[in-house]
């Protein structure tokens, strides 16, 4: 049996770092409204000294993801700074140069080229897939799609070998009571296919760099990885992420995982202990909610 403690409360775990990693759907918000214990508990981390990066698989840059935040109400004082797999998108953008780009995702994630466009001055040539040199995927193109809607273009993709950045390895995600599909879903298919695949955010290695750079700046000094505690609600993503970063790991259950782990409005504990004994990477506690 794994034996990870289930905690009521984070306060005594979150006094043992100096910074904290934390997810945001689906630990902070549900889409649709944000989590006040959630948001008090990392308010009151940070009244302590810690530093607060928020690290989300959200495939648009920060900018737009701070308006989501600033939408749900979600309050200043609880996060320092945010980084995004839209973000880390950018830079494997720029990489490609002038190589014309198809994207895959609502037209609402276009604002990933545009915010390209204010910060370097470069616009990649957006154009049909067949002329493509490389795909970006940022979600599917409409909420109700799957990733089989999209066999036919993988397989020309992989007809021609692109190269398919997904900026948000995520499966799936939760819209307050609805699950939509993450372009990861979209990537996962076609590495299945023997495709090309590179993923931006977690549980990659650049995402968890690129917060500690940050925390480290807000901070004024170094901090040991034994000092840092990421926060998260996907085991996959978020826990295995933490632990091949070589940080600890808070789960949170009533996120992606909740139709498994909450059949009820309790924690299903079997349920629980069978999922974490199903994986490699480990979190060191458990929670159903973040709370102070």
């Amino acid at each position: 049996m794994t034996n990870i403690p289930i905690l009521t409360g984070a306060r005594d775990l979150l006094s043992a770092y100096d910074v904290v990693l934390c997810d945001v759907w689906g630990v902070i918000h549900n889409g649709k409204a944000h989590y006040a214990a959630a948001c008090e508990a990392l308010i009151r981390f940070r009244s302590g000294g810690g530093r607060v990066v928020l690290v989300t698989n959200a495939p648009r840059p920060n900018p737009p993801v701070r308006q989501q935040l600033d939408a749900l109400a979600v309050p200043h004082e609880a996060f320092d700074d945010i980084v995004t797999s839209g973000d880390v998108t950018l830079a494997f953008i720029a990489a490609h140069g002038d190589e014309p780009v198809h994207h895959i995702g609502p037209q609402r994630d276009l604002t990933l080229f545009e915010i390209l466009k204010s910060q370097t001055g470069h616009m990649p040539r957006l154009v049909p897939l067949k002329d493509a040199g490389y795909v970006i995927a940022t979600g599917l193109y409409d909420d109700e799609d799957t990733p089989d809607d999209y066999e036919e273009a993988l397989a020309l993709m992989r007809a021609r070998d692109l190269e398919f950045i997904s900026a948000n390895p995520d499966l799936i995600v939760h819209v307050g009571e609805k699950m939509l599909y993450c372009s990861g879903a979209i990537a996962e298919k076609y590495a299945g296919l023997g495709g090309r695949v590179i993923q931006a955010g977690k549980p990659y290695a650049p995402i968890y760099d690129r917060a500690l750079t940050l925390a480290q700046d807000l901070l004024g000094r170094s901090v040991g990885k034994d000092r840092v505690l990421a926060i998260g609600d996907a085991i996959r993503t978020d826990v295995k992420g933490a632990c091949d970063f070589g940080v600890d790991a808070l789960f949170v259950t009533s996120g992606i995982h909740r139709d498994e782990l909450h059949p009820g409005a309790a924690l299903d504990e079997e349920a629980f202990r069978r999922l974490a004994a199903s994986v490699e990477s480990k979190p060191k506690a458990a929670m159903t909610a973040l709370r102070w």
